[in-house]
């Protein structure tokens, strides 16, 4: 091993292959579980406000950090979904719902989609006083959930457009759970979910655990991966800027986490289009909205069949568009997969939203 490798391996070794960058950004509200903060410089908002271009409202899954969507922007192109949106003149605006603990174990999905982010959206168009009077929902994984959710719940609100990546519409499409609806049946999931309820939510531990078993083959594969890329230090600083992300997910509520289970599989109301939360009913057929989704064969967390189940649950949308993109879960998102086929289909998407109001 050459001293430039032995060099290299040190850097990896001691999280030092990429540096810790972020975007320019401004907070405008600092609420619980509903932190709001603005990308970008005063002249790119100066100029998108001029233009008139949509703002985009970026809502993360629950249990990841909302930086998921801006990470390490300058280390190389193809990073940051931020630094994308910047480029093409859209002023990024990102919800980040925070760490959770045992005393936010009230929280459900109802709190998400009939509270943080509508007001969010409203704050949104408050502070960018531009030309326009909506704003485009973009989703990684279970935000898209939540801004479908949010959609159905209120078709009032100014959501011009819905897109998303990665999100499950039918839970009896991603395994195990047709099997962990069979198991839980015939006591219709009381006991697992008095579990949960005890437990008042998923542990951060257990879900970094789990979404690193999704790709089990990567972490055994790493020291090789390493190895074999000592002379590509392009390619450790993204392993680096990935395994940062994994380390920062925070846990799901508990609420929430009894919500999945009873609502999406025990009683797989999700992929009907009509879930049930307490005495709030939520029909996401009912969406009018365009609707843009992306999903991948290679993805272990939301098979392909169960996003692109969206294409018959979305009867009543002005327009929907399902994109596949053969890569992994945060791949469809961020990286040279995304930068090549999902971003563009974003632009020109909304592109074409933009042709139809006009």
């Amino acid at each position: 091993m050459l001293p430039d490798d032995l060099t290299t391996l040190s850097r990896v070794l001691r999280d030092a292959a990429a540096p810790y960058t972020a975007s320019q950004s401004t907070v405008l509200s600092a609420q619980p579980h509903a932190r709001l903060v603005r990308y970008g410089t005063e002249a790119q908002l100066t100029a998108a406000r001029v233009t008139g271009a949509v703002p985009v409202v970026l809502v993360p899954p629950l249990a990841v950090p909302a930086h998921c969507y801006d990470l390490a922007p300058g280390v190389r192109p193809g990073n940051s979904v931020v630094e994308f949106l910047l480029a093409s003149g859209t002023i990024p605006y990102a919800i980040d719902f925070g760490d959770v603990s045992r005393a936010d174990r009230h929280l459900g999905f109802e709190d998400y989609f009939d509270t943080i982010i509508p007001r969010a959206i409203g704050e949104v168009i408050a502070d960018f006083t531009g030309r326009t009077d909506a704003v485009d929902l973009l989703a990684w994984s279970l935000g898209g959930t939540l801004s479908f959710l949010t959609a159905g719940n209120d078709p009032t609100l100014p959501i011009r457009s819905l897109m998303t990546v990665g999100t499950p519409l039918n839970y009896m499409k991603v395994p195990p759970y047709p099997l962990v609806r069979r198991v839980l049946a015939p006591t219709g999931g009381r006991p697992a979910n008095y579990a949960l309820a005890a437990m008042a939510g998923i542990p951060a531990p257990l879900v970094r655990l789990v979404y690193r078993s999704f790709a089990w083959d990567r972490e055994v594969k790493k020291p090789w991966y390493i190895l074999k890329n000592l002379n590509d230090p392009e390619a450790l600083a993204r392993m680096q800027v990935i395994d940062r992300f994994q380390r920062s997910l925070p846990g799901y509520p508990g609420k929430v986490a009894q919500q999945m289970l009873m609502n999406f599989i025990v009683r797989d109301e999700l992929s009907t289009g009509v879930v049930h939360f307490d005495d709030v009913t939520v029909d996401l057929t009912s969406i009018t909205a365009p609707v843009f989704m992306v999903g991948s064969h290679y993805d272990a967390i939301a098979p392909h069949a169960a996003v692109a189940h969206g294409e018959t649950l979305f009867t009543a949308a002005d327009h929907v568009e399902f994109h596949t993109v053969e890569s992994s879960h945060l791949g469809m998102l961020t990286g040279a997969a995304a930068e090549r086929e999902t971003w563009p289909a974003i632009v020109a998407f909304r592109q074409r939203v933009d042709d139809a109001q006009r």
